[in-house]
């Protein structure tokens, strides 16, 4: 593992932090607002536009694979040249600019051309704002202020917000109006982005040479094994991922008979379960290790899709399974995130990030949902809920390889080795 720790000089002041990684999670709540919101807004537009399930996947497929070949490329671009904040600012303009796009959709060529240029301009964010995080904050507080970065808005306002509000808009004035409400807050926030983020310090490690090249190719990353199995990981729990977001309200309200409302509220409540999660799950790895986390966390998950599967009472018991079981998203910054730019050289974090998000859309988030919806076509709503349950058990038994990278847990095992010396 390449530590990443410097002086406590070289870092920003605790106050600049917080307010940096608050910005960077509104900023990435408010993406991925508009990212979800075709998801919870398919009970109205596959009636309207009358679409398949295999096009309804192949909507989620589109921006996913755009996605990862976005962030890959910007984040190696943003490596390169070192400014990182430009094409940070940059990218969240363009993405509010296209979320109108999908709202002026009248056919089914329409919308999936709308989600491709959504996920061209989304897709840096991620791997360039997880860098930023990485270089800014000091490494006791890694764990946590990378799930707070990825996952405290993005679910308050993706997965809370999203479902409750774009529904009860869309029933009211319609589905194509509803898609209009996340321009404007990108906007702004791209504005308090530039006001307010400082372009970070990456400081290359002591050893390197000072003419050294900044470029990493992409088989030096996959070195790693960390990097390798948290590739991986993210093709299966990406997968679970989009796939629940794609097909559970439409298993809900077709399989289950739930109302457009009550199926908003139930999706409102894993909302509510991975913003606190982005707190709980990175704040316990930073003290007992990612590994263990990684491994119970994933497995956790499997009670989400049995849930709606399975049970058939009260619907406040059944948004309790799905509150606990999707606490599974709170390792997500921690596969692509945290891990690598533990294990990784600082100078090269956003293009091993873009790397491991891009390979988890691609083959996860890009062709996980074609197969769902295809399966669905076939089977039947079941068979998207039963690739959930295949992919969380496979990410868990896979972080048993792992190697362990939490600052805390590794300096617990010098000092233990030293006094046993």
């Amino acid at each position: 593992m390449i530590e990443t720790e410097r002086q406590k000089g070289d870092l920003p002041g605790a106050r600049y932090q917080i307010v940096m990684v608050a910005l960077l999670s509104l900023n990435f709540g408010i993406l991925f607002f508009d990212r979800n919101a075709l998801n919870f807004l398919m009970p109205f537009v596959v009636p309207d536009l009358h679409l398949s399930n295999t096009q309804v996947g192949l909507t989620a497929s589109a921006l996913s694979f755009t996605w990862a070949i976005s962030g890959f490329l910007l984040g190696a671009a943003s490596d390169r040249s070192g400014r990182r904040k430009v094409y940070l600012v940059a990218a969240t303009f363009a993405f509010s600019i296209c979320s109108f796009l999908s709202g002026i959709a009248t056919t089914f060529l329409m919308l999936l051309g709308s989600r491709l240029l959504m996920g061209v301009a989304e897709g840096g964010i991620l791997p360039i704002s997880q860098s930023m995080t990485a270089a800014s904050v000091s490494v006791e507080r890694r764990g946590l202020a990378m799930g707070v970065m990825q996952n405290f808005g993005s679910n308050l306002f993706g997965s809370f917000f999203a479902p409750v509000l774009l529904v009860a808009f869309a029933t009211a004035f319609g589905w194509h109006k509803a898609f209009f409400i996340a321009g404007v807050p990108g906007l702004f926030c791209g504005f308090l982005l530039w006001w307010f983020i400082r372009e970070p310090k990456v400081v290359a490690p002591a050893r390197e040479p000072a003419g050294a090249a900044p470029r990493a190719g992409i088989g030096e990353i996959f070195a790693h094994r960390n990097v390798i199995l948290c590739a991986v990981i993210a093709i299966l729990l990406v997968s679970y991922l989009v796939v629940c977001w794609a097909f559970m309200p439409l298993f809900l309200t077709q399989v289950r008979g739930f109302s457009p409302t009550e199926m908003g509220w139930l999706m409102g409540t894993l909302g509510i379960s991975s913003t606190l999660g982005s707190f709980i799950v990175p704040g316990i790895s930073d003290w007992v290790g990612r590994k263990p986390v990684m491994i119970v966390v994933p497995l956790l998950g499997l009670i989400l899709p049995l849930g709606a599967i399975y049970y058939t009472g009260s619907a406040w018991v059944l948004a309790a399974i799905f509150f606990f079981g999707w606490a599974l998203n709170g390792v997500f910054p921690m596969f692509m995130g945290t891990i690598p730019s533990e294990t990784v050289n600082p100078r090269h974090v956003a293009t091993a990030l873009g790397l491991v998000m891009g390979t988890g859309e691609v083959l996860g988030g890009a062709f996980s949902p074609a197969i769902a919806g295809w399966a669905a076509d076939m089977a039947g709503l079941f068979a998207p809920l039963w690739i959930m349950a295949g992919s969380c058990v496979a990410a868990g038994l896979l972080a048993f390889g792992l190697k362990e990278t939490a600052p805390r847990k590794l300096a617990r095992r010098a000092a233990l080795a030293r006094s046993t010396a």
